[in-house]
């Protein structure tokens, strides 16, 4: 007898995907869309090795089969998992064969299981290689080595035998008291949209049909508008027009769908009224119908049970999200019951193929059927160890330097104070979805300091307060170390560190009282009401900045902390994220000259709660302030100072009038360029972030913005020495989402600028005339 034509790799993945959809009973159909089991509590460790369940044969006897498992290597306190009773890089291959060698060889169809885990920022398993979080990642502006991590993260989880990374990539911080900030690559559309390409690139590898062994499929999280949520309150509702959703929300997602992301997960919140997961508008008018995409959409954790408050029934939950177009469940009571939902007339079983039939394309996408073990090498650890810790230099942001202070290489002797909560804990440096690290990970700011200081350096270090609360009984150790000192590290910020004793809800968030005990400040489920350093940290940071000593306050923060104005009181100020778990030898590596400061800020920081929103992309309705504060951000969106300067010539564009035409049609991207001559005008060489920004003085369909990033490039720069950037301006540089519901170039006057940030740009204009006006020869701006 034949083999099934889905056997077949030769055949295309549709025809596959076809032929063994019509071999599926209804149960098995509903095992593929289901993702019920915690995958934690698929094993147990005992003296010999692993083992699976009794309830993991259970499900997979339920469903004869198994869409997907969950988090089956996850650890972290809310999953319970322990460096003791976990999987390791040693186990992680064999524990995952064990599990797929049961559902292939103990089901009618053998049909594999999709494997998936969190990747937010790496692995989150045991020895998994932790990179920076990603607003760490944005301040970088450095996608390219970010698509080169994530691409060695994607390795290390197919090694393991993982197959799905589920990364944080569509959010943006519009609000940075919503505790997840640290999950975004920052607060613009643009920005993110360039790093979303890069994941996906990284992850996945060369675009086409087949993802390899070496590579993982990604889920991108979450769509869409999370980040956008009242008062940033996490998974509360959104109040987004159908024009800001797509100006600002889902630039992100469209990149990551045109560079071929295999998933995308549906959002907890709601918009217009209807929670994203079971929203027909989003999932499958926008997404599918619009953008043409044709990957797999994942509820988020436990979301399809939301829905039951909207239907009163589990059944009609499942059809509801099922209709809309999720396509695969997580941990939900709902799903499993589809095939109820189908008897009774509520969802046609065509729509449950159709989920089914794009859960099993991924599978065949990534070989599955003839892979389905792990084989893969996994990569040299130690290489994406070096890749963390570039990033984290990278990300190092200077804020505010008074000129002489920093690097401290080349002072003679002398001692350094390192004081603060966040001077010495490699947990507070590495964020939320982080697991147990072995003991000897990585490294502190303390330790960075003592490894990088010169010889005959005296470090000290006290910790002067915790990290929340008032209690300031450490801050007279603190004062006198740093009245003795030549300089004093003031490191100081959040932390997202999860504790034992840390409860969360049924959704793995944190669950943290007002008053915060745990020490928790941010990460899922700790939002803010404030945004300044707690009491106990601004004690000491005005009891340190008291001594006259020069201080240097490095801020470990997964999001932009308001502090008040520090000019005379510290010499600079830094943020460095959450560095990972190399980010203290990066910090000092800044700190001491080996390396220059070359972030800029991937969000606005405000000079307080109160202000907000203060993101740099707003509406432009020209308004100045507060009686009391003023309406500009403290350090604006693409800020970040060199230990060089840095000088800007006259932006100068190729054309000065064009026709609305030439932004049509095929060849079209690029019709006008924009030239600037940098200078490195200081002693030091600087990798300088060169920045465009559009905005539209007139003509258009909608209010303009005030400014809005386009492009950007990266140049390094000796002493003394210039360079010509040219960057394009096409019709993605200068388009708008129109009242027609498309995005296109209106007919208008845009100034074009350039700079080194979103407050700092030297702007030319350039006129777009309607189709159908006479050709507009264009000129060459003069000469700057």
């Amino acid at each position: 007898m034949s083999e099934p034509l889905f056997r077949d790799p030769g055949m295309p993945v549709a025809d596959r995907v076809r032929d063994l959809l019509s071999r599926m009973t209804l149960t098995e159909k509903v095992g593929q869309v289901n993702q019920r089991m915690y995958g934690w509590d698929a094993y147990e460790r005992t003296a010999s090795g692993h083992r699976l369940t009794e309830g993991f044969r259970a499900e997979v006897a339920r469903f004869d089969g198994m869409g997907a498992l969950y988090g089956l290597q996850r650890a972290d306190p809310w999953s319970g998992v322990t460096a003791e009773t976990g999987i390791g890089a040693a186990d992680g291959a064999r524990v995952s064969d064990a599990v797929q060698r049961h559902a292939v060889e103990n089901t009618r169809l053998g049909i594999p299981v999709l494997l998936v885990e969190e990747m937010p920022h790496g692995l989150q398993a045991l020895d998994g290689t932790l990179l920076p979080v990603n607003l760490a990642v944005g301040a970088t502006w450095n996608p390219e080595l970010y698509e080169e991590a994530a691409a060695l993260a994607a390795a290390q989880l197919r090694a393991r035998g993982g197959h799905v990374a589920l990364v944080s990539a569509l959010d943006l911080v519009r609000d940075p008291r919503w505790g997840r900030a640290e999950e975004c690559f920052g607060e613009d559309p643009y920005l993110s949209a360039r790093f979303t390409e890069a994941l996906v690139r990284g992850v996945q590898g060369p675009a086409g049909e087949h993802i390899g062994p070496d590579r993982a499929a990604v889920v991108l999280k979450h769509f869409a508008g999370q980040g956008a949520t009242v008062g940033g309150r996490n998974s509360a509702a959104t109040e987004l027009g159908g024009r800001e959703l797509h100006e600002i929300h889902l630039p992100a997602a469209l990149a990551g769908v045109r560079a071929g992301a295999a998933g995308l997960m549906a959002a907890y919140n709601e918009f217009d009224g209807v929670p994203c997961a079971a929203s027909h508008r989003l999932l499958t008018g926008i997404l599918r119908e619009r953008w043409g995409f044709e990957g797999l959409v994942m509820a988020d954790g436990l979301a399809v049970d939301r829905l039951v408050r909207l239907t009163g029934d589990p059944v009609a939950a499942g059809a509801m999200a099922l209709r809309a177009g999720t396509d695969l469940g997580l941990w939900d009571s709902c799903y499993p019951r589809l095939a109820e939902a189908v008897g009774r007339g509520l969802v046609e079983e065509a729509a449950l193929d159709r989920a089914v039939g794009r859960v099993l394309a991924l599978k065949f996408r990534l070989g599955l059927f003839e892979r389905p073990y792990a084989g893969g090498q996994a990569p040299d650890p130690g290489r994406l160890e070096r890749l963390s810790e570039r990033v984290a230099r990278e990300c190092v942001t200077l804020l505010a330097h008074d000129g002489v202070t920093l690097p401290f290489a080349g002072r003679p002797g002398g001692t350094v104070a390192v004081i603060g909560p966040n001077a010495d804990s490699v947990p507070q440096q590495i964020g939320d979805y982080t697991a147990p690290q072995r003991p000897g990970t990585g490294g502190s700011v303390l330790a960075g300091v003592r490894a990088a200081a010169p010889e005959g350096t005296g470090v000290g270090y006290a910790r002067g307060c915790d990290l929340v609360g008032g209690d300031r009984s450490g801050l007279p150790e603190a004062v006198a170390l740093a009245a003795g000192a030549d300089a004093a590290v003031l490191v100081l910020g959040g932390s997202s560190a999860r504790e034992p004793d840390t409860r969360f809800d049924a959704n793995g968030a944190a669950v943290v009282a007002s008053g915060n005990p745990v020490g928790m400040t941010c990460g899922e489920g700790v939002d803010l009401a404030g945004l300044g350093l707690p009491e106990g940290q601004s004690a000491l940071l005005d009891a340190v900045a008291a001594t006259g000593t020069p201080v240097v306050v490095v801020l470990v923060q997964g999001r932009p902390h308001a502090l008040p104005d520090l000019t005379g009181r510290a010499a600079a100020v830094l943020s460095a994220w959450y560095p990972g778990p190399w980010g203290g030898r990066a910090v000092a590596d800044v700190l001491f000259g080996a390396a220059g400061p070359q972030g800029r800020l991937p969000v606005s920081v405000p000079r307080s709660a109160a202000q907000l929103p203060v993101f740099y992309n707003a509406k432009d309705h020209g308004y100045r302030g507060y009686v009391d504060q003023p309406a500009t951000a403290r350090h604006p969106f693409g800020h970040g100072l060199s230990y060089t300067t840095v000088e800007y010539g006259e932006p100068r564009l190729s054309r000065t009038e064009v026709g609305a035409a030439v932004f049509t049609g095929a060849g079209a991207s690029a019709p006008v360029t924009c030239a600037v001559r940098v200078s490195n005008t200081g002693g030091r060489p600087v990798r300088e972030t060169v920045q465009l920004y559009v905005r539209r003085v007139r003509g258009g369909t909608s209010w303009p913005r005030t400014r809005e990033l386009r492009g950007f490039v990266r140049v390094e720069l000796a002493p003394g020495e210039s360079a010509e950037v040219v960057l394009p301006v096409g019709a993605d540089t200068l388009a708008s989402f129109s009242s027609a519901g498309v995005w296109e170039v209106e007919p208008g006057e845009f100034a074009v600028g350039t700079g080194p940030s979103s407050d700092r740009t030297r702007e030319a204009r350039l006129t777009v005339e309607p189709a159908g006006a006479p050709p507009a020869a264009g000129r060459a701006a003069g000469p700057s």
